[in-house]
């Protein structure tokens, strides 16, 4: 694999950042995943580092070097991340759980799998142009499908998140089969709260990603002013061997199978992410399978 990857997090006008973003690979797949913690709710933060830290070592542990299914795992980390949290929040005998948001991409084989819980987005751009990008969990897009009623809501209101106490919805979109220089860009609403998807996409596809993720986000923050939300991004562009050129790559075809590489560091959550909770991950896991059987016993 041969990709360019740039991430970078700005605290806007916020007291603190609860954006949470990182990479990791191994010789054969890579892992993009992009958390934000929720106000309103105790330690957003918190929740969104649990995540991220979650779904890492689920990857660490199962791409060796590469994930037997992608959907699998994607749904199973999720879950597993929502469970700790939950489990966060049952030790620390706290009355509200904290929440995040979660959009992760797993790119493996030369295709890019994704899933999402929220309103951080993913943007899938080729030759300047928006392909497509994920549907916010939220009132306002289920508003935007005509859906009766909901013009009442307010658009800020997400429907589901990772930490809540009840299980979270999410959609998993792939495998969609990537061409050299196809840009995948993984943000929070800091960005696209305040450019329009044209915008990004066409920013996005002008320079590289190096160059093209900095001038975005300061446009968004330069747009949003004092107000400015925290704005994350992390975002990846493909390129094929014969043209791999970019000082801002990352090449696996040298490594060996064995290496794990990533940005996610451990945060003020050492110890505890670490010893991940193997039950709620066999049930994770268990739901999954179940929720296949049903969709299978359907369609018979």
């Amino acid at each position: 694999m041969k990709f360019s990857v740039f991430q970078v997090s700005r605290r806007g006008g916020r007291e603190k950042n609860e954006d949470r973003m990182g990479y990791c690979y191994t010789r054969e797949s890579g892992l993009f995943v992009l958390a934000d913690g929720m106000g309103g709710h105790p330690e957003g933060e918190v929740a969104a580092q649990i995540a991220i830290q979650t779904v890492s070592a689920l990857f660490q542990r199962e791409a060796k070097p590469a994930l037997s299914s992608v959907p699998d795992f994607l749904a199973s980390a999720l879950l597993a991340a929502h469970h700790q949290i939950l489990r966060y929040a049952s030790d620390k005998g706290m009355a509200d759980s904290p929440r995040t948001t979660l959009v992760m991409a797993v790119v493996q084989d030369g295709r890019a799998h994704w899933i999402h819980c929220g309103d951080s987005r993913l943007y899938m751009v080729r030759a300047g142009e928006l392909v497509t990008r994920t549907r916010d969990h939220s009132y306002q897009e289920l508003r935007a499908a005509a859906l009766p009623g909901m013009d009442k809501f307010n658009r800020n209101v997400l429907f589901t998140c990772l930490g809540s106490p009840t299980k979270p919805i999410y959609d998993v979109t792939g495998p969609v089969p990537l061409s050299q220089g196809d840009r995948l860009l993984l943000c929070s609403d800091g960005l696209w709260g305040v450019l329009d998807d044209t915008f990004i996409a066409r920013g996005l596809g002008r320079q590289t990603v190096a160059n093209a993720v900095p001038d975005l986000v300061e446009d968004a923050l330069r747009k949003a002013g004092d107000t400015s939300d925290n704005v994350t991004v992390v975002a990846m562009e493909w390129e094929t061997p014969d043209t791999f050129q970019s000082t801002q790559g990352v090449s696996t075809d040298s490594i060996s199978e064995d290496v794990f590489a990533s940005t996610i560091q451990a945060g003020p959550l050492d110890g505890f992410v670490d010893d991940l909770d193997d039950e709620a991950i066999e049930r994770s896991i268990a739901e999954i399978n179940e929720a296949i059987r049903r969709s299978a016993a359907r369609k018979a």
